[in-house]
């Protein structure tokens, strides 16, 4: 098939996450503070949009705490660096079970809040995006499943939309898209979409080319992707999403290393992944065309 590489690219950068990698590293921002003050370094080096989670500021374990979420907003937009923010709405569809002879009742680390609650800090702070995993699949960990049914997304998806915050579709296998075009097709998604191809999480879609090529294939023409891959592929999936047609994403919720050896912060992984983006020979854009090109409408603090 031909090349249908993109010339004028942005890229996410996600700044923390919500795995446990606070311990493996001491760049993983914490507080709101940290996690702020990452996603503008981020921003200064190039990044157009920043993906946040937040964390327990003393212990570093994921949170759904509208007050983090909101320190971390009004920092953002307090600083005098233009960046679109993107909050995860994830969190909050957790469920792990317990053995497999007796896997009821679930086990410490389930997390289950109904589709209100899930979004109630994306009411709260309005950023321009925010994620919605768009299906249930396994994790690495053996009795961990993560939950996102289709009542769930559609009643997410509308408040969402009537929000006026963009949904970035975070796509982990084919079948996700294949319910992403559904939740357009009905209404509860505007068109066009925006999607996340989420490469080599297990056990989700495999970071191979092939299935890379097959996931993108699945996205709709006149959608905007993006695609990244996990750990030590990050950067090769920069070049990968390009030639692609896509837009890319790096950052510490993906990958902690700059290279074998030296752990990385996250401006540096943007500056790593405009260095590759440019020397294709293509454009990194910025915040304003991002608006421009996904119809988003910049938001003040309140």
């Amino acid at each position: 098939m031909p090349l249908n590489m993109n010339k004028d690219v942005f890229i996410t950068c996600a700044v923390t996450g919500s795995g446990g990698t606070q311990d493996r590293s001491p760049h993983v921002p914490r507080s709101p503070k940290q996690i702020a003050d990452s996603a503008i370094a981020a921003a200064k080096a190039g990044a157009a949009i920043v993906h946040c989670h937040v964390r327990d500021p003393e212990t570093g374990a994921p949170s759904r705490d509208l007050a983090l979420y909101r320190e971390v907003t009004e920092r953002i937009r307090d600083s005098d660096t233009d960046v679109v923010l993107n909050l995860t709405a994830g969190m909050g569809g957790d469920i792990v079970f317990g053995n497999v002879e007796s896997p009821l009742p679930t086990r410490e680390g389930t997390d289950m809040i109904g589709a209100t609650e899930r979004v109630a800090h994306v009411a709260e702070c309005l950023p321009e995006i925010c994620t919605l995993d768009c299906g249930t699949m396994n994790f690495a960990e053996a009795d961990y499943v993560m939950t996102n049914t289709p009542g769930m997304l559609t009643a997410m998806g509308r408040m969402m939309t009537d929000l006026g915050v963009k949904p970035e579709i975070e796509a982990f296998d084919t079948g996700h898209l294949w319910y992403a075009k559904q939740l357009v097709t009905d209404g509860v998604l505007d068109s066009p979409a925006l999607v996340q191809l989420c490469m080599g999480v297990p056990w989700g879609a495999p970071d191979d080319l092939n299935t890379f090529m097959a996931m993108v294939n699945n996205v709709p023409d006149d959608w905007t992707f993006s695609a990244f891959g996990l750990g030590r592929n990050q950067m090769a999936y920069v070049a990968a999403a390009v030639l692609a047609g896509g837009n890319v994403r790096v950052g510490l919720e993906d990958n902690l290393w700059l290279e074998k050896g030296v752990l990385a912060e996250n401006y540096q992984l943007v500056e790593r992944a405009q260095s590759i983006i440019e020397n294709m020979g293509a454009r990194v854009i910025g915040p304003a065309e991002v608006r421009e090109k996904l119809g988003l409408t910049k938001r003040a603090r309140k």
